[in-house]
């Protein structure tokens, strides 16, 4: 499911996708070229990668799926209404939570945040204004997304937390910059590798 979700998004934005990419990598060289700054690899594809994430989030709450609109300002109520396990209840439920994870480990990661307090008011706050967008554009404003967008959040804080406590348990010499870079281009490769289907089936 978000593998193909993932595809059929790439489909229609990778003309923003390479413009944004061109524009921003060749931006950020120059800055470190005429500052001098020391390159950290993994911290500069993690904030290219959380640029991508929001322009695809960006175009998933706002062209995908238009509908006729609608409010909803019930919680649960169109939650509940989906069999659990169906295709409308892994879209619309779990498909909710999925999207906003990574918002949640990015922002828990540069805020390096250390209680989830924070996570869950800013997601709050971004999940708010996307549902506020969707009804005045035309779609439905859907209280239940709020609440399913923080799970998610919180979801992604939870994934940080673990990744920094399980940080203390590695020997010293692991915790370098240089080791960190090998892990997030390894990690990289397989996501690529995956979502284009070389690999997992």
């Amino acid at each position: 499911m978000i593998r193909e979700a993932f595809l059929q998004v790439l489909e229609n934005i990778w003309p923003m996708i390479l413009i944004f990419s061109v524009v921003l990598i060749s931006i950020r060289i120059t800055f470190i070229l005429r500052k001098k700054e020391k390159i950290i690899l993994h911290k500069e594809l993690l904030s290219f990668l959380f640029i991508l994430y929001i322009l695809f989030l960006f175009y998933v709450v706002t062209f995908q799926d238009v509908s006729s609109g609608g409010i909803n300002f019930i919680p649960f109520k169109e939650m509940f209404r989906y069999e659990i396990g169906s295709h409308l209840f892994m879209k619309n439920v779990i498909g909710n939570v999925l999207i906003f994870m990574p918002y949640g480990f990015f922002v828990s990661s540069f805020l390096t945040l250390k209680k989830p307090n924070t996570i869950i008011i800013l997601t709050f706050i971004t999940s708010l204004t996307i549902e506020v967008t969707q009804g005045l554009i035309g779609r439905i404003f859907d209280i239940d997304d709020i609440f399913l967008n923080i799970m998610g959040g919180l979801f992604g804080y939870l994934s940080y937390y673990l990744i920094i406590k399980s940080n203390y348990l590695l020997p010293k010499f692991l915790r370098k910059d240089f080791f960190y870079d090998i892990i997030t281009i390894v990690l990289m490769i397989i996501s690529v590798l995956y979502f284009f289907k070389v690999i997992g089936g």
